[in-house]
């Protein structure tokens, strides 16, 4: 480093850095609670009208209501994505529906047709209405022309670098989100028309089928299968996709700070329970932790070992730095990375007897080296003794779905804490 960027820095720094907003995924109930008590500041969901994940669980009205009591606790926020592109069909209706999203306390909804965008300003003007990132916004003018028509904030779209994201923020005022985790489009994000001619699917309507991520079997012109000594397709390796690889910021916390993002996005909602709170643990201490000390932060091994015991599939940093190349896809069977899966969920713990109280969500019996960890830094390995159930009968294993058992732990733990087993 030369002295004047050292000199650059520390100025920075002596400043008050601007922080930023970490924003959750849930498809349901049960996931926004575990993403706000395991850190997010806000939280975005789906009804079950005119967003683009139909297969969701989506939440009712009455559903939302509680999210939105449940996250006001916390003085976390709740969005909707009401991000489809809209067809004749799909018009009448959505007056009443956005109405009904301001009466039970919605903080914003996440739009890209214009007919939502405007209506939303006339019927429930108390809801912020964010640009989703279906729109493709990456440059500049398109952002200020976003503003110039009341936007608060704008999504980004996922192929925006950090230069780019470096100059918006520098000529537009207005508020940016960026995704920095999860899933990325083989298309052009959103744009996609693969799943529509597949299955009659619209993926714009919500109803994508992930194409892009089956296998296919790979022909030359003539017909021919294609030829087997081509190493990317040898005979153990036959079938062909085109996903990509999953995105992975957590390694330019710093940067992404230091730009001026001012909302963190992480993708999936269709994502499990452990997924969610592994990923927001994982981001919500990196983030803290630069912004208590920017000099003396260190990106801790532990993070990066969180979150690739959640990852789906290979990770890298998208569009940020350059253009993913062919080491950025994947071209056939996907490795999976996941190494633990969810297997308990603390209800209770009684200090005096170091008894934890579990509801079961996976099998797992005594002997089995199981890993606890929470929102407060709570991460420790046991090996499972003795399991009773509720009644205080011994059991050989807990087997049933949501079965309450207890049994001893090395550490305390706290309600909503989680235990994963390790795979394999």
């Amino acid at each position: 480093m030369t002295l004047q960027q050292s000199i650059d820095k520390s100025a920075a720094h002596r400043r008050k850095l601007h922080k930023p907003e970490l924003l959750a995924p849930a498809g349901n109930l049960e996931k926004l609670k575990m993403a706000v008590h395991y850190g997010a500041d806000a939280v975005y969901i789906g009804g079950q009208k005119y967003g683009l994940r139909s297969n969701a669980d989506n939440f009712s009205f009455d559903e939302m209501k509680q999210a939105v009591e449940y996250a006001s606790r916390y003085d976390a926020k709740v969005f909707v994505a009401t991000n489809i592109f809209a067809h004749n069909e799909d018009i009448e209706g959505i007056a009443a529906y956005l109405e009904q999203l301001q009466e039970a306390g919605i903080s914003a909804i996440i739009a890209a047709d214009p007919i939502i965008m405007e209506t939303a300003k006339q019927v429930a003007p108390k809801v912020e209405v964010h640009v989703s990132t279906q729109q493709s916004s990456v440059n500049w003018r398109t952002v200020q022309y976003w503003k110039e028509e009341g936007a608060p904030r704008v999504v980004l779209g996922r192929e925006t670098s950090m230069q780019e994201i470096i100059e918006i923020k520098k000529r537009v005022d207005v508020e940016i989100e960026v995704f920095i985790h999860g899933a990325m489009c083989s298309s052009y994000s959103g744009r996609c028309v693969l799943s529509n001619h597949f299955t009659d699917r619209d993926s714009n309507r919500g109803g994508c089928c992930q194409s892009c991520r089956w296998q296919y079997d790979l022909y030359q012109k003539n017909g021919n299968p294609v030829a087997a000594d081509i190493p990317l397709f040898a005979e153990d390796d036959p079938a062909f996709s085109m996903s990509a690889k999953d995105l992975f910021m957590i390694q330019n916390v710093p940067a992404l700070i230091e730009s001026g993002v001012d909302s963190f996005k992480i993708e999936g909602r269709m994502k499990t329970v452990h997924y969610v709170a592994t990923v927001v643990n994982a981001y919500r201490q990196a983030i803290d932790s630069y912004l208590d000390n920017p000099d003396r932060y260190v990106l801790k091994q532990e993070w990066l070992e969180e979150i690739y015991k959640a990852a789906n599939r290979p990770l890298n940093d998208g569009f940020f730095f350059d253009s993913p190349a062919a080491k950025d896809h994947i071209f056939g069977p996907e490795d999976k990375l996941v190494s633990y899966d969810f297997a308990g969920l603390v209800l209770d713990y009684d200090a005096d007897t170091k008894i934890a109280t579990i509801q079961q969500r996976n099998y797992f019996k005594p002997e089995y080296e199981v890993e606890f960890f929470g929102p407060n830094h709570t991460l420790f390995h046991q090996k499972v003794e003795t399991i009773w159930d509720d009644k205080g009968n011994e059991l050989d294993a807990a087997r049933h779905p949501l079965q309450v058992v207890k049994f001893k732990v090395n550490q305390p733990l706290k309600p909503m804490d989680i235990m994963r087993k390790k795979l394999g």
